[in-house]
């Protein structure tokens, strides 16, 4: 397949991999809000070290129920602000006690403020500062230039009626490679489906094969498409497909996986997801959205973890090398929505050196409202269906007897889950043997 001619020479795309502050991508990147933890992280008031783009910081929640991020370390002795305490306003330093507000202003030098008042040494003491904010149950931060963009308000975080749970994994490689597989139809056939046959003991059958896909450009992304040997044109994965959502994510109607940079060579995977609790159990208010750390290893083997579907596409992230070599690829006709990506990259560094806003960053407020994305199963995942028809349904039904998409889910998290879908684990009964879990689905 043809590369763009300003990949660079052998076909690399160059910089494309980059996060750090003053790299052409890192300063594209750092035009756009990034989750970085689930609110329920700090329910109580607390901090949590966070590493973003390549930066040290912690992230805090104070008395007064503020959120605030800073460096990581004291302006003063650089003390790991990490195990600082939080006060009514700011994060104290351990060490000397030193105070800072959200905007890295120093509040109180203890000592200084005594012995030497008239100094006012604490006037000349800031701390790097990044505006942070919640939405949809996730803490956004911005690391970008002012004026800043508004946290895009997709239209899943206004969804009713439905358990929603947040889980994260750390992923030893860069960013792009993981963002690449949201616009990779064809992996779900093999990553997914007949691996998972395979993992299951069999050796067949295998799912039905893919015969054709495509790929266009929106607004906010990309879809994909595609139709099998089982589906025709129309078909709701030919005539709506799934979205490649910008800059960093899959979102395929149930659930959004978001790819957060932590640096070069390592990427926080945050999936965000909306299980619609049966008409019966209507109205349902969530009080909290949960969060919580998937393995991604067995303690056993060392091996990584394949028994799951965001596992399995783990696997496929990190066998490429922490950085993936991309002049030893060889793309084939089902790639060209990786290289329609990737071009876009390429736009957009055009378009920030040229001072212009890049790809889907948001500054309407009258736009920024439920924002509508593309979403195949509209009918299913938003108005919901009786309880009779959902244990009737083969996806709903595996669903339902476990967390298909992450392993580790906490016992609490479980019991949170069927109390809100209205069943007890005695009702389910067995897994399906060799289901395939994507098929009806993605």
């Amino acid at each position: 397949m043809a590369d763009d001619g300003r990949s660079g020479p052998g076909g690399r795309w160059d910089g494309l991999t980059e996060t750090g502050a003053g790299t052409p991508m890192g300063e594209l990147l750092r035009r756009y809000w990034w989750p970085i933890a689930g609110a329920s992280e700090l329910d109580l008031p607390g901090t949590r070290p966070v590493r973003l783009l390549g930066e040290d910081l912690v992230l805090y929640k104070d008395l007064g129920g503020r959120f605030g991020l800073l460096d990581r370390h004291c302006r003063h002795r650089r003390a790991d602000l990490s195990y600082g305490y939080v006060e009514t306003s700011g994060l104290r330093c351990n060490y000397h006690g030193w105070l800072y507000d959200s905007d890295g202003s120093c509040l109180a030098q203890p000592y200084e403020d005594i012995a030497h008042p008239e100094a006012r040494l604490r006037d000349e003491v800031r701390l790097k500062a990044y505006p942070v904010t919640e939405l949809g149950g996730l803490i956004w931060a911005y690391l970008g230039p002012e004026p800043r963009p508004l946290v895009p308000d997709w239209e899943f975080f206004s969804w009713t009626n439905g358990f929603r749970q947040i889980v994260k994994a750390e992923i030893p490689c860069n960013w792009l490679q993981c963002q690449e597989n949201s616009i990779d139809p064809v992996h779900f056939e093999w990553t997914h489906s007949n691996w998972s046959v395979r993992l299951g003991g069999a050796t067949g059958p295998y799912a039905p094969r893919h015969v054709k896909v495509d790929f266009s450009e929106f607004d906010y992304g990309f879809q994909y498409k595609r139709i099998r040997t089982d589906t025709d044109r129309d078909d709701r994965l030919w005539t709506i497909g799934r979205v490649c959502l910008w800059p960093n994510a899959l979102f395929v109607g149930g659930h959004v996986e978001f790819r957060v940079p932590i640096d070069d060579e390592n990427t926080l995977s945050i999936a965000w997801h909306f299980s619609r609790v049966p008409r019966e159990r209507e109205p349902y208010v969530q009080q909290s959205i949960p969060t919580w750390q998937g393995p991604i290893t067995d303690p056993n083997t060392g091996r990584w973890i394949t028994s799951h579907v965001m596992n399995q596409d783990f696997v496929t992230w990190v066998g490429q090398g922490r950085i993936a070599d991309r002049t030893r690829e060889y793309l084939g006709p089902s790639d060209r929505g990786i290289v329609m990506v990737r071009r876009r990259f390429l736009d957009d560094l055009d378009a920030i050196r040229e001072g212009r806003d890049p790809k889907a960053v948001i500054r309407d407020p009258a736009i920024n409202r439920a924002i509508p994305l593309p979403v195949a199963d509209r009918e299913s995942v938003i108005a919901g269906y009786p309880r009779a028809d959902i244990v009737k349904d083969a996806l709903s039904r595996r669903g339902l007897r476990g967390y298909i998409f992450q392993t580790g889910q906490p016992e609490a998290v479980r019991e949170a889950f069927l109390a809100a879908m209205g069943f007890t684990e005695s009702e389910l009964g067995p897994d399906d043997q060799h289901f395939d879990p994507l098929a009806p689905a993605r």
